[in-house]
């Protein structure tokens, strides 16, 4: 009797690879929410993007302190030997003295300039932190489901080599009995050795992917839980001109050029600024103290003198600095503006290759599901001609292989498809850690 691979073997023995790979570690399995919180804590370029956000905050409160009140308090002593021609003029004596004094502005507009700017800074350092972690989550996503997409193509490779295996044996054995030629075996030993040097390279590019999401995540050995069957996948909803109009207006770049402009504007104030007057309110408290008396008395002396009054400066002339510090002012205020425009500019274009793009993912997932179907046809209906002798040996191996390989383009596409979905919306500037939660819902359970 000649030995063939069956439908039933053949699925079996893709089930029991199934469950070696995505099993044998399920219960340590993490999901896509859990391995993307530990990468939010330990990814280098997102904690310095945390950092920067900080540094930009306290930046900020820097400039509003032009607009509140300052307070000062200084304190001293000397110590004086005076010499004279007469004994009641030579003799030594010391001072002390201590001044508090305060000063509020009333009238700055350098300052309250100063003071607007620190709230857009705000905006800006915001948006920039929204940028980092947006740019986290793809990051994530895209190492997570590169680990899945090299597992099933390891999962392909090999049960393709276990066919092909198969197919080796039966035509040794078929050689030997005299009912196939020497060109079967020697087919399938080709195939069988090929297939030998995938699997190889799939194992090595899985090891290579999963080393990727340990050091993004700063863990060791971590193992992604995959998709659970069937995968439902939805498709993006509006045209693309909704979702460009979105990213204009709500994309964090677009947000932060927008405060980088209002901030230029700001600063054309402050430099404008530079020809006004200022006027302070001010106050100060002094006291002094002289123990063995002063240089026209020898008394013991306590003074304590309280000023209170208004400061005003007006500038007159300052060597041409603050009409050229306009001038640099209206210059990077027009950058300013042209890069905003930049900005809406590239997320538009970003939104609407990330939206053709998933489009066309979603075609792809479909054409690749139509395939599947077709291709285990052909396998079942070239099987069925090498029982009876219509096919050759060959013609098995190549459907079992066109099978393998688009079943694993087809977990692919779905992987492109559902990370095209987050890029889509981060292009658009709405993506957000919530926004991994339907993923994680379609991932297989323990």
């Amino acid at each position: 009797m000649n030995a063939h691979p069956s439908k039933t073997s053949l699925s079996g023995l893709t089930l029991s690879l199934t469950l070696w790979l995505g099993c044998s570690g399920l219960s340590q399995a993490q999901s896509l929410v859990e391995l993307y919180e530990a990468a939010r804590d330990f990814d280098a370029a997102f904690q310095s993007a945390r950092l920067q956000y900080e540094a930009n905050l306290a930046r900020a409160e820097q400039g509003k302190a032009g607009m509140r009140t300052t307070a000062n308090l200084t304190a001293g002593a000397s110590y004086s030997q005076q010499d004279g021609n007469t004994a009641a003029l030579r003799r030594n004596f010391d001072t002390q003295t201590a001044t508090a004094s305060a000063s509020h502005p009333l009238y700055r507009p350098a300052n309250q300039a100063a003071y607007d700017q620190a709230i857009k800074q705000v905006e800006a350092a915001k948006a920039q932190l929204e940028v980092a972690e947006q740019e986290l989550i793809l990051r994530t996503s895209q190492a997570y489901f590169d680990v899945l997409a090299a597992q099933d193509n390891l999962l392909a490779v090999q049960a393709q080599r276990t066919a092909v295996a198969e197919q080796l044996a039966s035509a040794k054995r078929r050689f030997e009995v005299g009912t196939a030629t020497i060109v079967d075996t020697r087919q399938a030993q080709a195939t069988f050795d090929r297939i030998e040097a995938s699997r190889i390279q799939a194992e090595n590019d899985l090891a290579v992917r999963r080393l990727t999401l340990d050091q993004l995540v700063g863990r060791s050995g971590t193992q992604p839980l995959s998709l659970a069957t069937p995968v439902r996948l939805v498709q993006v909803e509006g045209d693309v001109n909704r979702w460009v109009e979105e990213a204009q207006a709500r994309h964090p770049n677009v947000r932060s050029a927008r405060s980088a402009l209002e901030i230029a504007e700001l600063e054309v104030v402050r430099a404008q600024a530079g020809h006004k007057p200022t006027l302070d309110a001010t106050a100060s408290q002094t006291f002094t103290h002289t123990p063995r008396g002063n240089a026209s008395s020898a008394s013991v002396n306590r003074v304590s003198s309280t000023v209170i009054g208004l400061s005003f400066n007006l500038p007159l002339f300052a060597g041409y600095a603050t009409q050229n510090r306009i001038k640099e002012t209206l210059a990077l205020n027009e950058k300013a503006r042209s890069d905003l425009e930049g900005a809406k500019r590239t997320v538009a274009q970003s939104t609407r290759s990330a939206y053709f793009t998933l489009a066309s993912g979603y075609g792809r997932v479909q054409a690749l599901q139509a395939a599947e179907a077709s291709a285990q046809s052909l396998v079942d209906s070239t099987r069925l001609g090498y029982q009876v002798g219509v096919t050759i040996n060959l013609d098995v191996l190549d459907a079992q292989s066109q099978l393998f390989q688009t079943r694993r383009d087809l977990a692919v596409a779905r992987y492109e498809v559902l990370v095209g979905g987050l890029r889509l919306k981060q292009a658009s500037g709405q993506l957000s850690p919530n926004d991994l939660q339907p993923i994680n819902k379609m991932l297989a359970r323990p």
